[in-house]
Parts: structure tokens; C-alpha cells; sequence
């Protein structure tokens, strides 16, 4: 991977990536909240669902593979948002705000779309 991007990858950042990706997609599943123990019990739904597929622990997939700025973001409501705005770019067919490799699944779009705002907003 170094030879072909020429920067470090390591197997944990594709977990990471993964586990964030599920988690996201999960939790736009679930959809919105009405109480913090409602976003709360949300969270470990998606959280359970990383562990799954990733063959991890609950607490290792939540410390170590799901970006805490996806858990922030669905705190701070801008999760869902975001990604119900992604998602209707892409269904209208209208350009989508930043250019993505167009090897991206639409919910990884999605979790780069969040990224890119997160930092913009930083």
C-alpha cells in the first residue's frame, strides 16, 4: 500500500474505516432520537453491529475502530442530516459538494462527506 498511495496503511486503518462505516450506516438506520438514553441505547446498537462484523468486542470495536466523530456528530444531530443530504444529491443526481472516488460505496461517501465538514468546521 505505501508502494501505490506513499503513505503508511495499516490493517487497523481499515478496521477503523470499517467499523466506522458500519457504525454510521446503522445509526442512519436507527434514525433520530427524542432522549439522550434513546441516542445512548442507538449508539450501542450501532456499536454492536460493528463488533459483529468485525469479530471484535464491543468495548476493543468502540475504543479502537469507530472514529469518535461520528458518535458526536449523531449526538449533535448532524449525523443524520448530513447524511440524509448525501443521500439526496446523489438520488437527484445533483454534484455532490466535494468530489469522491467513484470506487466509494454511498454510505463510505458519506463518512468522508462528514470527515471533510468536520475539519472544515475545525
Amino acid at each position: 500500500m505505501r508502494d501505490i498511495t506513499g503513505h503508511d496503511f495499516t490493517a487497523k486503518d481499515f478496521r477503523t474505516w470499517a467499523g466506522t462505516v458500519f457504525a454510521t450506516s446503522t445509526l442512519f438506520e436507527l434514525g433520530s432520537f427524542e432522549t439522550q438514553t434513546e441516542a445512548k441505547q442507538n449508539i450501542q446498537k450501532a456499536i454492536d453491529v460493528a463488533a459483529k462484523q468485525l469479530g471484535n468486542t464491543k468495548t476493543i470495536c468502540r475504543k479502537c475502530y469507530i472514529h469518535s466523530g461520528i458518535i458526536d456528530a449523531y449526538l449533535e444531530g448532524k449525523l443524520l442530516s448530513r447524511v440524509e443530504e448525501q443521500e439526496k444529491q446523489q438520488d437527484t443526481g445533483t454534484q455532490v459538494q466535494h468530489t469522491e472516488p467513484d470506487s466509494l460505496r454511498p454510505e463510505e461517501v458519506n463518512v468522508l462527506a462528514i470527515f471533510k465538514e468536520s475539519l472544515e468546521e475545525a
